[in-house]
């Protein structure tokens, strides 16, 4: 699978990137259908599927229930195999979401990633919209705080997973990274990418796939119908979908290629 440059981070990262909602929560979630969340067994051979697929990208967050918890020993003897993305800004907890983009939580979610994830350092960290993105970004000083990380060798690239237009701009502006949403019947952030092109920053993109809801695509295979438009966009640098079962990672990276 074809791997490319996450904008001028300098990190190299495939196609297609695995998504971890999965591993640690099924509260609270968009998915077609209910799942039990799978145990380290079933989860080894998810990644080693992965890795066999030339996939080098893995999103969490701590939003994700325990996924990062789970990652940090299933990852600790691969570490430099993987590009980890995490984020800060959102807590889930009994059953909802809370939010802050202070400096402090920031600095003290980084530092319980890091202790999660059981690694000295994390690849790309990203601001977890509540949807006020330009606010946050323009009166938290959550960049700041993750421009200062970032100098201190804890993060090598930071940025936002955005839900606004506006935000995914401005994130293009003053970060390395956005995480955007675009597939086949949603194109609204479609300048977002384009506008990365133009600058050299990295492009993840988020509910490819419409978080399981495929039917809403058309064509003979849906899956291949909206990750083969998604990949016409020469700014996007990779597609993270989200899945627990091996036969469908397989199936999305053959879609992709």
């Amino acid at each position: 699978m074809q791997q490319k440059n996450l904008g001028n981070t300098g990190l190299s990262i495939s196609s297609i990137g695995l998504g971890t909602t999965k591993f640690g929560r099924n509260q609270g979630v968009k998915y077609p259908e209910a799942f039990e969340i799978p145990n380290d067994q079933q989860l080894l051979e998810l990644l080693k599927c992965a890795r066999d697929l030339n996939i080098n990208i893995i999103d969490t967050a701590p939003a994700y229930g325990t996924s990062e918890e789970r990652l940090g020993p299933l990852l600790k003897n691969d570490r430099k195999q993987w590009v980890i993305v995490t984020k800060v800004g959102e807590e889930f907890s009994d059953g909802k979401s809370f939010y802050d983009f202070s400096p402090e939580h920031t600095t003290m979610s980084i530092q319980r990633s890091l202790k999660r994830l059981k690694t000295d350092y994390l690849d790309v960290v990203l601001v977890h919209s509540d949807g006020n993105d330009v606010y946050n970004i323009e009166h938290h000083g959550v960049f700041d705080c993750l421009a200062d990380l970032k100098n201190q060798g804890l993060i090598r690239a930071f940025g936002m997973s955005t839900k606004t237009v506006e935000g995914g701009l401005l994130t293009v502006e003053k970060a390395d990274v956005v995480m955007a949403t675009y597939n086949p019947n949603y194109t609204k952030e479609k300048p977002v990418i384009e506008k990365a092109f133009q600058l050299n920053k990295g492009v993840l993109l988020k509910k490819a796939l419409e978080s399981g809801h495929v039917q809403k695509f058309t064509g003979a295979d849906p899956v291949q119908t909206a990750l083969q438009f998604i990949l016409q966009e020469s700014g996007v640098s990779s597609i993270i979908v989200g899945t627990i079962n091996p036969k469908h990672l397989i199936h999305n990276v053959a879609c992709a290629i």
